[in-house]
C-alpha cells in the first residue's frame, strides 16, 4: 500500500489514540477535580514548590511515555518526549475545561489563581493520558514496560505509587488518621503495608522473580526497595502539598507512613496500572 494510502489510516489511528488520552486524562483525574482541598491548594500553594511539582513530573511523564504511551506505533525516547508534551497539553485542555464548566475557576479573580488550580491538576491528567492505552484498551502487554529490567522496575513503582498517593495527599483525612495513631498503630501499618505489597508484588511476577525463585530475595529486592521509596514519594507529596509546614519530625514520619499504605498498593499493583 502506498504512503499516501496510509496516510489517513494514520491520522485516525492518531485520532483514535488522541481520544484515549483524553479518556485516560479523565479517568485518572476527576477525584482530585471534584475535591475542594485540591481547588485551595490552587490559591495556597507557594509557586515554588508548585513550579517544582510542575518540573519534577517532567521526567516522570517523560519515563511513563517511554514504557507505556499512549501511541503504540511510537517508540524510543524521543516519541516519548513528544508523548509527554502531548500529554501535558491534553491534561492542562482537560482540567481547564472541567474547572470552568464546574464553576470553580473564578473569572474576577486574579490570574494565578486559575493558573495554579488548573496547573496542578494537569500533572495528573497528563499521567492518565500516557496511561490510557494500558487503562482503555484491550491490547495489553504491547508496551516497553515489558522491557524493563531492576531499574525499570523500580521506576514503575514510583508512578505507581503517586497514581494512588496524588489522590489521597490533598485531603485532611491523612493528617487524621495520623494525629490518631500511637507509634505501635505507625509500626502496624508499616508492617501491613509490607505484608500486602509484598503479596501483590510476588504475585503479580515482576521481571527478574523467575530466575531468583526465592520470595524473601524478591522481598529485599523489590518489596523493601520499592516500600522506601514510596515513603520518599510520600514525603514528596505531603512536602508539595504543605503537610509538612508546622509539624514535628514524629507527625512528618506518621502522616508518610499513612499515605505509604495506599502508595505502596499502587506501587505493587504497578503492572496492573500501567
Amino acid at each position: 500500500m502506498s504512503p499516501a494510502a496510509l496516510q489517513p489510516r494514520r491520522e485516525t489511528a492518531y485520532a483514535r489514540d488522541l481520544g484515549r488520552a483524553f479518556g485516560g486524562a479523565l479517568l485518572f483525574s476527576l477525584p482530585l477535580l471534584m475535591t475542594m482541598e485540591m481547588w485551595w491548594f490552587g490559591f495556597t500553594l507557594h509557586p515554588a514548590r508548585l513550579a517544582v511539582f510542575l518540573v519534577a513530573a517532567v521526567p516522570l511523564l517523560v519515563g511513563l511515555a517511554f514504557f507505556a504511551g499512549f501511541s503504540h506505533r511510537h517508540h524510543g525516547l524521543v516519541h516519548a518526549v513528544l508523548d509527554t508534551f502531548v500529554a501535558l497539553a491534553v491534561g492542562y485542555l482537560t482540567a481547564a475545561v472541567l474547572l470552568t464548566v464546574m464553576a470553580i475557576i473564578e473569572a474576577d479573580g486574579p490570574l494565578r489563581h486559575p493558573v495554579g488550580q488548573i496547573a496542578l491538576q494537569a500533572v495528573a491528567g497528563a499521567m492518565g493520558a500516557l496511561l490510557a492505552r494500558r487503562q482503555l484498551s484491550a491490547g495489553r502487554g504491547d508496551g516497553d514496560e515489558d522491557e524493563a529490567r531492576y531499574l525499570g522496575e523500580l521506576f514503575l513503582m514510583v508512578a505507581g505509587a503517586l497514581f494512588l498517593v496524588l489522590n489521597l495527599a490533598p485531603t485532611e483525612e491523612m493528617i487524621l488518621i495520623a494525629y490518631r495513631m500511637t507509634p505501635w498503630h505507625a509500626l502496624a501499618l508499616i508492617a501491613v503495608s509490607l505484608a500486602v505489597m509484598h503479596a501483590i508484588v510476588y504475585r503479580a511476577g515482576f521481571a527478574g522473580q523467575e530466575e531468583q525463585g526465592h520470595p524473601v530475595t524478591a522481598f529485599f529486592h523489590y518489596t523493601l526497595a520499592g516500600y522506601g521509596l514510596v515513603l520518599l514519594v510520600s514525603l514528596y507529596v505531603l512536602w508539595v502539598f504543605g503537610r509538612t509546614d508546622g509539624h514535628g519530625l514524629t507527625e512528618i514520619v506518621d502522616a508518610a507512613v499513612v499515605l505509604a499504605f495506599p502508595g505502596s498498593v499502587g506501587a505493587a499493583a504497578a503492572r496492573l496500572l500501567v
